[in-house]
């Protein structure tokens, strides 16, 4: 099984490769969430997560430049200061508490919500600035049997906009995708 550490260093490093491919004009490009541009996506993973581990955990990330000012650099400050929380041994005897979630360990949370959430912001943000939008099959197919009985919780959540119809017989990225709300 992998670590949550290497989960993240993994996944994180996909949407790292998008976000130093984005052209430079390419971050005012809409994004596939609606009223989203290219830029929207990584303030949505740089702005919540902070405020979660902090509320949950007492953790402090680094802070970066606004998202507006250096989307690059707000990234990467961000993502390397999950990392070296994740590589941190003193993590895996730190627990999270969330009044919906309830005491999880610090990274399986981490792995559970943030970085589930990095490998799908992946997809937008490719969509968003013309690059390769392919994910790693297996990780759709773990993500998707794992949200399928959560179908109606999710949807409830407003994380998540309708589901969009796909085909049977779609790969397991189209399948997830339509899913979370997405038009593959």
């Amino acid at each position: 099984m992998t670590s949550a550490a290497d989960e993240h260093r993994n996944v994180a490093g996909g949407f790292t490769e998008r976000v130093r491919g984005a052209r430079p004009g390419a971050w005012d490009d809409p994004a596939p969430v609606e009223g989203w541009v290219a830029r929207d996506v990584v303030r949505h993973l740089v702005e919540w997560f902070p405020d979660f581990l902090r509320a949950g955990a007492g953790v402090d990330l680094p802070k970066g430049p606004s998202v507006d000012d250096d989307p690059v650099k707000a990234w990467t400050v961000h993502s390397d200061g999950v990392q070296a929380l994740l590589d941190d041994p003193a993590t895996a005897h730190r627990t999270l508490s969330n009044p919906h979630i309830g005491e999880l360990p610090l990274d399986q949370a981490v792995d559970r919500f943030y970085t589930a959430d990095v490998f799908m912001h992946t997809w937008d943000l490719a969509r968003a600035t013309g690059q390769d939008e392919r994910l790693d099959p297996a990780r759709c197919d773990r993500m998707l049997q794992g949200m399928l009985p959560l179908d109606e919780m999710l949807r409830a959540s407003g994380q998540y906009g309708p589901r969009v119809e796909v085909p049977e017989d779609a790969d397991v990225q189209t399948r997830l995708l339509g899913f979370i709300g997405r038009t593959p």
